[in-house]
C-alpha cells in the first residue's frame, strides 16, 4: 500500500522499498515528486528521451519531479531504497562535482555511509511522520546531505539530431575506445568542427568523454556479473588490461576491483 500512496501523501519527504528480480522492467512512469533511487544490491538502468543512466550497486540516481522514466535491473536481483521529495523543499546545489537537486536531468551519484544509513532506516519509517520526531529529524537530514553526494561519469546523452542520435545508439552497444572523430564526421558528411561543436552542444560531453562513458555503460553490468577485467577490457577493444583499468580510475577514483568491492 504504501508504494501507491506515497505521491498522494501530505507529507513532503517519503521514503520507500523495493525488491526485484533479475531482468525487471518498471515501464515508463513519471512522478510528481524527485526521487532518489538507491540500489543496494544490483545493477540498474534508468533510461528517459535524454539518455540513459547506469547505476550500480551502492549507488544512486537523481531522477527530477516530471521526467518519463523507465527502469531495468540488467544484474539482479536488485535492492531498492527510494527517497520521494516535494520539489518545494529540494536544497541547493553545493559544488559543481556534486548533486544539484534543482537541475533538470537525472544525475547518478555516490552514497555516503551516513546516507546508506539514513535511507535504510527512513524506509522502514511509517508514512506519516511530524517534523519534530526521530523519523522527520532523519528525512531533514538526508535532504540535508543530498547535494554532498559526488555525482559519478554514468551518464549516457542522447543527442537530438536524429542520425548522431542513431549512431550513439549502435556505439554504445558495441563501444571502441580507439573511435575518432574523424570517422564519425565523415560518416555523417560534416566537418570535424561542425560534428565537435554540435556534439558537445547536444550531448553536454566532448566526443573523447562521451566515448569513455560509453565503455564504462558497457564494461559495469560484466564486471558486476564477475566476468575478469581482463576479459572485460579485452572485449572492449583496449590495447591491454592496465589502459582499461587508467580510463576507469581517472573517471571512477578507484580501480574496477576497489570500485565494486566498496
Amino acid at each position: 500500500m504504501r508504494s501507491h500512496t506515497f505521491e498522494t501523501a501530505p507529507q513532503p519527504i517519503i521514503a520507500i522499498g523495493n525488491d526485484y528480480p533479475p531482468g525487471h522492467v518498471l515501464p515508463p512512469h513519471q512522478h510528481r515528486r524527485c526521487q532518489l533511487l538507491y540500489g543496494i544490491r544490483g545493477v540498474m538502468t534508468v533510461a528517459t528521451a535524454q539518455g540513459s543512466w547506469l547505476v550500480p550497486a551502492e549507488r544512486a540516481v537523481w531522477i527530477p519531479a516530471g521526467v518519463v522514466h523507465e527502469v531495468e535491473v540488467v544484474v539482479g536481483p536488485a535492492a531498492m531504497r527510494s527517497l520521494y521529495i516535494d520539489p518545494t523543499v529540494l536544497p541547493a546545489a553545493r559544488g559543481r562535482e556534486t548533486l544539484d537537486p534543482r537541475a533538470g536531468h537525472c544525475q547518478v551519484v555516490s552514497v555516503t555511509p551516513l546516507v546508506h544509513a539514513l535511507l535504510t532506516e527512513a524506509a522502514e519509517l511509517p508514512l506519516e511522520v511530524s517534523p519534530e520526531s526521530r523519523g522527520g529529524m532523519i528525512m531533514a537530514l538526508l535532504v540535508h546531505e543530498l547535494p554532498s553526494l559526488r555525482v559519478l561519469p554514468l551518464a549516457m546523452p542522447w543527442p537530438a539530431d536524429a542520425r548522431l542520435a542513431a549512431r550513439c545508439r549502435v556505439f554504445v552497444t558495441a563501444p571502441d575506445p580507439h573511435a575518432t572523430i574523424d570517422v564519425w564526421a565523415d560518416a555523417l558528411g560534416m566537418s570535424r568542427r561542425a560534428f565537435t561543436r554540435q556534439f558537445r552542444r547536444e550531448t553536454g560531453l566532448s566526443f573523447a568523454a562521451w566515448r569513455q562513458q560509453a565503455c564504462l555503460f558497457a564494461a559495469l553490468p560484466r564486471l558486476a556479473a564477475g566476468d575478469p577485467v581482463t576479459t572485460v577490457a579485452l572485449d572492449l577493444g583496449y590495447d591491454s588490461p592496465a589502459a582499461f583499468t587508467s580510463m576507469f580510475k581517472r573517471l571512477l577514483g578507484v580501480p574496477p576491483s576497489r570500485y565494486l568491492g566498496s
